[in-house]
């Protein structure tokens, strides 16, 4: 079977959040698909099989599967796009976990079209304050993961998490993030507990971050960065309970699984 490697929200290889593609005739069982994606090791390798009316979608860590993948769908787009012969400027896909899931494509750039996440403040626990080297302001959780807003973005750029900690919380992940001086707002991501000690770049987590700098900055199109050790950019719109996420991508990899 055929395998792809793409670097997402970035346009040089080396950056951005690396996802494997696994383009599929049919599903294979659930305990296989687990096993290619430790094998490749990544934090995502999404897998699809074209239907009648859409492109069925599902998406797995190293070892757990996951409700939803910003990244992984965007390189997955780019594979069906560039490599794939998909001829449509946009791609619905289908996520038995998250519903109809777009893609448009323009100018080598790729817009992600997901659900708006349902957020709400909750206190700064002993636990969550103890979650990383800085002290946050504020806290809220969502529907997967807790995020942590801090003063400044020099915070999150030095910040060294707890990851102990971090895991052993009832959530997917921390989404820690401020207001930037550059941008509008950076962010990163630490999900020790679904086997990512930190996502590069990641897509889903932006389904929280723009609503809330949206309202906090009061302005609907956001420009957003990711200060991790492979960094990436993302451009965010808030729409009626749907976020756009747009990015662009570029291949590091094509070749074959034996299994």
């Amino acid at each position: 079977m055929k395998i792809y490697q793409v670097d997402a929200f970035t346009s040089q290889v080396f950056k951005g959040n690396p996802a494997a593609v696994c383009p599929l005739n049919s599903w294979l069982d659930d305990e296989v698909l687990l096993k290619i994606a430790a094998e490749n090791n990544l934090s995502e390798t999404a897998f699809y099989v074209i239907k009648e009316n859409n492109v069925e979608i599902r998406w797995f860590t190293p070892n757990t599967e996951v409700d939803l993948c910003g990244h992984a769908t965007l390189a997955t787009a780019f594979v069906l796009y560039h490599h794939e012969n998909y001829q449509h400027d946009q791609i619905e896909f289908y996520s038995p976990r998250s519903g109809i899931l777009t893609v448009g494509i323009e100018n080598d750039l790729f817009t992600l079209n997901f659900p708006e996440d349902e957020f709400s403040e909750v206190p700064l626990t002993a636990e969550l304050l103890s979650s990383t080297d800085k002290t946050p302001i504020a806290a809220y959780k969502g529907k997967t993961d807790y995020m942590l807003v801090f003063e400044q973005d020099e915070d999150i750029s030095t910040m060294k998490p707890n990851l102990p900690v971090i895991a052993a919380l009832q959530a997917r992940g921390i989404i820690v993030t401020a207001k930037s001086k550059n941008y509008d707002f950076v962010s990163r991501f630490f999900a020790p507990s679904v086997g990512v000690n930190e996502d590069p770049v990641c897509g889903s987590a932006h389904t929280t971050l723009t609503p809330y700098w949206a309202a906090q900055l009061n302005k609907s199109e956001l420009h957003a960065f990711q200060p991790s050790q492979r960094s990436g950019e993302l451009y965010c719109k808030l729409l009626n309970k749907r976020i756009e996420i747009a990015g662009k991508a570029t291949l590091y990899l094509e070749g074959k699984i034996f299994i």
